[in-house]
């Protein structure tokens, strides 16, 4: 009986640690639970906000603000210069994960506000760490999850993206922009 206990706990301990260390809860192929976010100017956005569009959407912590600024760059490129993405059925945008720093949401509005002229996108602000919560992103980190027209994650990336595979992102956003 005191093997069976102990080995309940051990599991129970085990699942909240995962849990604790960010496992993601969205899952490649499933649909992703909705969120609603302000900007900087207080009005309030959902992923319904662009219903009909494929999502990019950066999860960052400001501390890593500049981490993906080369993919970014690139699919900028693919959107705006080569035209190879089409803005009309395409929204890439930034949630700022406020509860993973130290910096004040002052400064916190003047770095976002910055990308969001860099990048002529959307930055919305996750103050309480929503996201961490519900869909397990990470703390500490920059994470870039697509999302298709009906609101199923596609691709997560976590880190910095790796320049083999801004062309393979590119392409399925295509992809995903043409079903």
């Amino acid at each position: 009986m005191k093997k069976l206990i102990l080995t309940l706990l051990t599991a129970t301990l085990l699942l909240s640690w995962t849990d604790a260390f960010g496992q993601l809860k969205i899952k490649v192929g499933e649909k992703v639970p909705e969120w609603a976010f302000p900007d900087a100017d207080k009005k309030d956005f959902t992923m319904s906000s662009w219903d009909g569009k494929v999502l990019q959407i950066n999860y960052v912590d400001p501390d890593e603000s500049d981490l993906n600024d080369e993919y970014n760059d690139y699919l900028d490129k693919a959107v705006d210069i080569d035209k190879r993405i089409d803005k009309e059925y395409f929204k890439g945008f930034g949630i700022v994960d406020c509860k993973s720093t130290w910096k004040p949401n002052s400064l916190i509005r003047l770095i976002a506000g910055n990308k969001a002229k860099k990048y002529d996108t959307t930055i919305l602000f996750d103050y309480d760490g929503e996201l961490q919560k519900t869909w397990g992103m990470p703390k500490d980190n920059y994470s870039v999850v697509i999302v298709d027209k009906n609101r199923v994650c596609r691709a997560v990336y976590s880190g910095k993206i790796d320049s083999s595979e801004y062309e393979k992102i590119v392409q399925l956003i295509i992809q995903l922009t043409k079903e």
